[in-house]
């Protein structure tokens, strides 16, 4: 795959996240890495005061958030643009926490792994998007899109209040809220906004809970640990320089209307799509999208961030993420959206990731 800008090293940035991953050896490796740009890291008193935000008042403020919005009433016309081709050899990391289902309903089971990430945006709005839990050393990244995670505006790389809830649904948090401590994106995202690199690798620490008091004459909110996110909802794995035409379910919370009004969506329950990738890559000349990956589906915004699997089980409810809801279009011009869109994963994609998955978080409490 071509590479569009020229990738200048990040200093003492740079040289942290590489700390990070020593682990991963090769000259190969270590230049991935160049193109990774790591957030400053979330002391664990700062996450206990995010955490308390998003839980205070029976999660009153999860309730509040409104999907993150770009321009709706208006999407791109898809357009290829050549090929897409890889930069190193095809590869992939196994999912872990598999859960096997004995229904045997022709539905499809949906992963556990997926949930919303909530954040203030620069605005000071309450905002979700899609994400999914991923499989890591220390069971503790999620993936979603990297224009829900920095804020371009403030140039900064973790939003403010990020958590990721799996499982959300109407302010519950089955499995609890999961504060981010690091984020990991793209140079060229962070620097250029280019969404051919539009994804996100986040580490968060232990998920919490509330916590049921005894006295209800304390008017604290009292909150406990709730274990580490992969033990609890599993991790999908990972895949890179994967070959095109190949089958994919696309899972996220869609809720945005269609550009003519209609809303199809309530953005409460997970949706998902069943499609092959586009032969060639999609570009988008307003978001400098020249090699993303397509595919067929009619979800709009507030799938942002949703995870693309690739072999995905519904017995087992996981597969291998092979990319991120990105963009939406109307292809054929009916004011509807009728194609989804998806940074290609390749090698850099891999050195982003590696990066998260590395870093250690432990318990809020």
């Amino acid at each position: 795959m071509q590479i569009k800008h020229t990738l200048i090293p990040l200093g003492g940035g740079l040289a942290a996240a590489a700390m990070l991953g020593a682990s991963l050896a090769g000259t190969a490796q270590a230049q991935d890495r160049q193109h990774v740009k790591p957030s400053e890291s979330v002391s664990t008193e700062t996450a206990k005061g995010i955490a308390r935000f998003w839980l205070e008042n029976n999660g009153a403020a999860l309730e509040a958030a409104t999907y993150l919005e770009e321009d709706t009433t208006k999407v791109d016309k898809l357009k290829t643009t050549g090929s897409a081709s890889t930069d190193t050899k095809a590869g992939s990391v196994a999912p872990t926490g598999t859960t096997t289902s004995t229904s045997k309903s022709k539905n499809v089971n949906l992963p556990k792994t997926v949930g919303k990430v909530f954040f203030v945006d620069q605005d000071g709005e309450k905002r979700w998007c899609s994400a999914s839990s991923i499989q890591g050393k220390y069971k503790n990244v999620v993936a979603t899109a990297g224009h829900c995670v920095y804020d371009t505006a403030n140039d900064e790389q973790l939003l403010d209040n990020w958590v990721f809830v799996p499982g959300y649904y109407q302010g519950k948090a089955p499995w609890g809220v999961y504060v981010g401590k690091q984020a990991f994106v793209h140079y060229d995202y962070s620097v250029y906004e280019d969404y051919d690199r539009d994804y996100a690798f986040v580490s968060v620490y232990n998920g919490v809970s509330i916590k049921a008091s005894t006295d209800s004459r304390r008017p604290t909110l009292e909150v406990e640990d709730a274990g580490r996110l992969g033990d609890n909802v599993g991790g999908q794995g990972i895949a890179w320089n994967q070959p095109l035409k190949k089958a994919h379910y696309v899972f996220g919370y869609p809720q945005a209307a269609h550009p003519d009004g209609n809303k199809p969506y309530t953005g409460v329950t997970p949706k998902w799509c069943y499609g092959t990738t586009t032969a060639k890559t999609v570009g988008s000349a307003a978001k400098k999208i020249e090699e993303h990956v397509g595919l067929k589906c009619a979800m709009t915004a507030g799938a942002d961030g949703g995870p693309w699997l690739l072999k995905y089980s519904s017995s087992k409810r996981t597969g291998y993420l092979n990319g991120v809801t990105s963009s939406f279009y109307d292809q054929d011009e009916n004011n509807r959206v009728d194609y989804i869109s998806s940074p290609y994963f390749d090698a850099e994609t891999y050195g982003v990731y590696t990066s998260a998955s590395a870093v250690w978080s432990g318990k809020l409490v």
